[in-house]
């Protein structure tokens, strides 16, 4: 009532009840499950960030891991584009260091955020001390093709870069993440170093550009190394080495001001770049004037050679000078005196002096003398051409010096590669894209925005050059016949210093930037963990400044520093770039012809044939420019991308490249499906069963070895096993054998799947293994399990049972079928057989699976040294010669070198034979009549086992109705042994002494009987022959079709393979597997 005094006490209470309601709720909430995150499944900590979702509750249990429609937009609305490590500046982080401070929200448009640093970058060095001379040594025919081939390359590239650029937000890291995140970390990674190194090279060459400029045209004088008075390589040598002094000086402190606050390098871009648009305007300015007023740039010619312009004033021989002929300073290059009669160079002496006018102007017609090309040598005169020389024969060119020289021997593929360089620098928007307003429609616009103005700019240069300049001039690349001055300066108007000074600063400033990007190039790379030995370039300063990666950047600047020539080390970044651009336009390409659903480009103006008409022109410039640069580049990549493949992280981008080889997968299963394989083709595709113990560990490693050891045929391997339960309540036990099997499969270096099946039985369980395994015509062809362990112990027969089963399936499913018997004695892949033999039992033709896996074993390190030995039985009526000349003929054709050995085999059934069965039959008819104690059926079997290990020989043959009681006496005595031990017999049902004795009387069943005797005989001879081998492969026999003798089964194998060490019992799928023919 105090609270609100206007209010009756009623209505006082009913407030009071209302607001205690509303505080509970807000501290107790509605109860339900909320989200975290606006992404399915996920792992965000800060799970205490609640929504409202009462309305919703058919869903309140799903709330824990799929978000509300309102929370994932709001989500997604407020997402901040934050980049992998390739950001320009890295935010600092706060004292805690937990969390990021809060990025601003980008700010610039198309015009400051891409179109002008595309246009800085793409303007440069080349334009300002090559173009020129490309036009003067190409002429303007070839050098406009080079100039539309290398700008139609980057438009092209440009569009596939559009198109990668507006499928959804790309953070800053420009090319490297968009070629990584659309063809993988194998191509990310090894063209992400090529762009890197290209970067850094661009770098060299603004960087020798700059020093060019600075020591030839604005203070010789500061050259360390003098070059006056010396000719030919002296001279050249000179000038390297005051490249490499000074490049190493600016270099140097390039990389201090980048490493002390990158902050400046970008505040001065703006004036970098209006020193480069003032420079171009005052060309374009330069022309114009020319048409009314052409500037005055005399060139002196000798005959037809160009002169340099340097110790003397006046073009002429001898001028008049108060009525008398005296020598100008010209004379006395050439002559040994000033007087007229003093002696001269021989050519001087015959050819004249002329002074041709170096700008002729846009009007002059010059355009015609320049269309085409003037190739030279190295060393050779840069001639006029028109004016006539006298040159005598056999006579050697002296005063070289004095004459303007080609310093390098020029060709169309070299001008290629001198070019390129000026037309990279595309990818500067796209590496700005985190600081970008709308970075999918920025993106496009002002890319091929400022390609288009670029272009404009270049193609007109061409021509204009062509037509303003003489031909003479333009192919003097240091402007030595113009006094000195930059070639393209004695064009500019007002002044050349605005190009000197211009170019000057722009090459300052490309250098800075190339210095400022490929650090955080390399950091962007180190930090997604691709290439482990980079990671130590991740880290940088506290504010995320990448300082070992400017370091190796300013080591890798300096080797192209020393190089020393802009021409040498422009075609070594064309070779980076090129590749990188290439890959641009693969990624297109491979996402439009897949058609992935994601690829959903804003961009539409892109097809995969521009993507491959400009991923074509990529290559062929490459090999254009410098097939050896190109070799190397792509061998330098190719070791990258192998490196990555198999010592990188594994990461799983949603590349390109995963879905190409799902399309390949589809279109090869495809193909598999029309029809069975070729015998040629036919290779063991395995699926291997193996069992888990209570801990989910692989009871049988030695299985995987084996495994590996027979993948020489390259073919498909599963490994599969079976869970008894339910797959709901089972579901984290058949994920933690998953991992089992990949982590043993990966120790045995087995490649190929896991397959985990959980069912309500073992049986079904492999039945669904065997039937299910595989897709389409990429299915296992063989089954390779082992043989139960104390199959006679199991409690319910259950383990020998499934066998059988097993065997019945894999010969239903035309499968072929691989016991290894006694497993754990099989070698593991480390093991090595010095010697020995591998031997072949062949009793039964099974589409020759028992020749193909020695040969496929002989593959294998393991196994290498084995010899190989074929045994075949011969009956009664088979010719022993014959068989064994035949069979040596067929491994001939075969090609398959193997021992041939024929063995016979005796028919008569032995008194023992008669015994062992009578006793096999016996045991199986006591076990199901007589519930025997644990203790009794050991001693039983041991007894059995026993009596066949030590097999009676008698002296002479007995009947076999004469050794009848010898089985009832043997189990006699076990139940007279039970029962001295004190244990009681549980009797079922009507067990009586008559129904026992009627047992004991009992006679062995004939088909028994015969399977009893072939398998003692073929184990007599195998152990007598192959008792010392290392591996003996045999026929399996199937099991019987009446299912009441399946124990019985079990006991022949036991008998077939007693004595033997390592057995590989084999049973054929039903199909050749090998041919004689070719």
């Amino acid at each position: 009532a105090q609270i609100f005094p206007h209010k009756a006490p009623w209505s006082c209470v009913a407030y009071a009840v209302t607001l205690m309601i509303y505080l509970c709720f807000l501290l107790t909430g509605d109860g339900n499950p909320k989200e975290s995150s606006p992404f399915i499944n996920s792992t965000d900590p800060e799970k205490n960030q609640q929504y409202d979702g009462k309305n919703m509750a058919l869903f309140e249990e799903e709330m824990d891991t799929i978000p509300m429609v309102s929370s994932l937009l709001s989500s997604l609305a407020n997402y901040s584009n934050l980049p992998q490590g390739s950001k320009e500046h890295e935010e600092a982080e706060n004292n805690e260091g937990s969390r990021k401070k809060p990025v601003q929200a980008p700010r610039m448009g198309t015009l400051m955020g891409v179109y002008l640093p595309c246009l800085q970058n793409i303007l440069g060095v080349i334009l300002f001390l090559r173009m020129t001379w490309m036009v003067g040594i190409g002429g303007v025919i070839e050098a406009f093709i080079i100039v539309l081939m290398c700008c139609s390359t980057t438009m092209l590239t440009a569009i596939s870069m559009s198109a990668i650029a507006t499928n959804g937000v790309v953070p800053a890291g420009g090319s490297y993440y968009m070629i990584s995140r659309s063809l993988g970390p194998e191509f990310g990674g090894a063209v992400g170093i090529c762009f890197y190194l290209g970067t850094t090279f661009a770098g060299a060459m603004y960087i020798l550009g700059c020093i060019e400029i600075l020591l030839v045209y604005i203070v010789p004088q500061a050259a360390v190394f003098k070059m006056e008075g010396l000719e030919g390589a002296e001279a050249e040598a000179a000038m390297l080495n005051n490249m490499r002094v000074y490049g190493t000086l600016v270099l140097s402190f390039m990389a201090i001001v980048v490493f002390v606050g990158v902050n400046y390098v970008n505040k001065l871009a703006l004036l970098f770049l209006a020193c480069v648009i003032c420079s171009i305007l005052a060309v374009y300015a330069g022309v114009i004037k020319t048409a009314f007023e052409p500037p005055i740039f005399p060139v002196c010619v000798l005959g037809n050679r160009t002169l340099v312009w340097k110790g003397f004033d006046v073009c002429a021989k001898v001028i008049e000078r108060e009525n008398a002929t005296v020598t100008t300073q010209l004379w006395r290059l050439f002559c040994d005196s000033e007087f007229l009669n003093a002696t001269c160079d021989s050519y001087f002496v015959n050819n004249n002096i002329t002074e041709i006018q170096g700008i002729p102007g846009v009007m002059s017609g010059i355009l015609r003398e320049n269309l085409f090309g003037n190739y030279m040598d190295k060393g050779s005169f840069i001639e006029k051409v028109g004016l006539p020389a006298t040159v005598e024969p056999d006579s050697i060119p002296t005063n070289t010096n004095r004459y303007v020289l080609a310093d390098i021997t020029s060709f169309f593929t070299m001008l290629v590669g001198i070019y390129f360089p000026s037309v990279t620098g595309i990818m500067a928007g796209s590496n700005r894209s985190g600081d970008l307003q709308d970075a999918q429609k920025s993106i496009p616009i002002g890319t091929i925005l400022a390609i288009t103005t670029t272009s404009i700019i270049y193609m007109s240069s061409v021509i204009l050059f062509g037509s303003c300049i003489e031909g003479t001039v333009l192919r003097d690349k240091f402007g030595e016949a113009v006094r000195g001055n930059l070639v393209i300066g004695t064009l500019a108007w007002p002044s050349p210093w605005v190009i000197v000074i211009g170019s000057f600063f722009s090459t300052c400033g490309a250098g800075l930037q190339s210095l400022t990007g490929a650090p955080r190039l390399l950091q962007a790379i180190a930090r997604d963990g691709i290439v482990p030995f980079l990671r130590v370039f991740g880290h940088g300063k506290a504010n995320g400044e990448p300082t070992w990666a400017l370091l190796l950047t300013a080591c890798i600047c300096e080797s192209g520093i020393l190089i020393a020539s802009l021409d040498n080390v422009a075609p070594i970044l064309s070779m980076f770039f090129l590749m990188c651009y290439m890959f641009v336009n693969l990624a297109c390409a491979v996402q439009t012809l897949l058609r992935t659903p994601n690829w959903r480009p804003r961009f539409k103006f892109y097809h995969w044939t521009l993507s491959f008409l400009g991923m074509s022109l990529c290559l062929s410039l490459m090999f254009i420019c410098s097939w050896y640069y190109a070799i190397v580049a792509m061998g330098i990549a190719s070791c990258i991308y192998k490196y990555i493949e198999f010592r990188g992280a594994e990461k799983e981008w949603g590349d390109g490249i995963r879905g190409l080889s799902l399309s390949a997968a589809r279109f090869a299963l495809m193909r598999l499906e029309e029809g069975p394989p070729h015998t040629k083709n036919w290779r063991p595709q395995i699926l291997v069963l193996v069992s888990m113990d209570s801990e989910l560990n692989v009871e049988q490693p030695r299985l995987l070895s084996l495994t590996n050891q027979l993948k020489a045929g390259k073919g498909l391997t599963i490994v599969g096993t079976a869970l008894e339960g339910t797959y709901l309540e089972n579901h984290p036990q058949g994920q933690q054998a998953e991992q089992s099997l990949k982590k043993l499969m990966e120790a045995e270096k087995v490649k190929g799947f896991c397959q985990v099946v959980i069912s309500s039985n073992m049986r079904d369980a492999t039945s669904h293994l065997v039937q299910a395994g595989g897709l389409g015509g990429l299915q296992h062809n063989t089954v390779l399990a082992c043989w139960p362990r104390n199959w006679k112990h199991a409690e319910d027969h259950q383990s020998w049972r499934n066998f059988i089963e097993l065997v019945r399936e894999t010969t239903a499913a035309s499968k072929a079928l691989l016991v290894p018997k006694n497993i754990s004695a099989f070698p593991s892949n480390g093991e090595r057989f010095t010697e020995g033999h591998i031997d072949v039992w062949w009793i039964v033709h099974d589409g020759g699976m028992l020749m193909l896996l020695p040969f496929l074993l002989r593959q294998h390190k393991v196994w290498r040294k084995c010899k190989m030995r074929i045994f075949t039985v011969a009956q009664m009526d088979d010719n022993s010669i014959q068989m064994k000349k035949d069979l040596t003929t067929f491994l001939y054709h075969l090609r398959i070198d193997a021992a041939v050995e024929v063995v016979e085999m005796v028919i008569d059934i032995s008194a023992y034979t008669y015994e062992k069965t009578l006793m096999m039959e016996q045991r199986s008819q006591i076990l199901k009549q007589i519930n025997l104690t644990k203790t009794e059926r050991e001693r039983e079997e041991q007894l059995i086992h026993d009596k066949s290990t030590n097999p009676p020989t008698p002296a002479t043959p007995q009947s076999p109705s004469a050794d009848a009681e010898t089985p009832s006496t043997a189990i006699q005595m076990t139940w007279t042994e039970a029962k001295c031990d004190g244990e009681q017999a549980k009797p079922i049902g009507a067990t009586t002494p008559e129904a026992i004795k009627d047992l004991f009387n009992m006679k062995p069943n004939q088909s028994n009987l015969r399977r009893m005797h072939t398998a003692l005989r073929l184990n007599e001879v195998i152990v007598k022959k192959s008792q010392e081998a290392k591996l003996v492969l045999l026929n399996m026999p199937g099991p019987p079709k009446n299912r009441s003798g399946e124990e019985n089964y079990m006991e022949f194998m036991e008998v077939l393979t007693e004595g033997l060490n390592r057995v590989l019992l084999v049973r054929g799928g039903g199909r050749e597997v090998i041919t004689i023919y070719s």
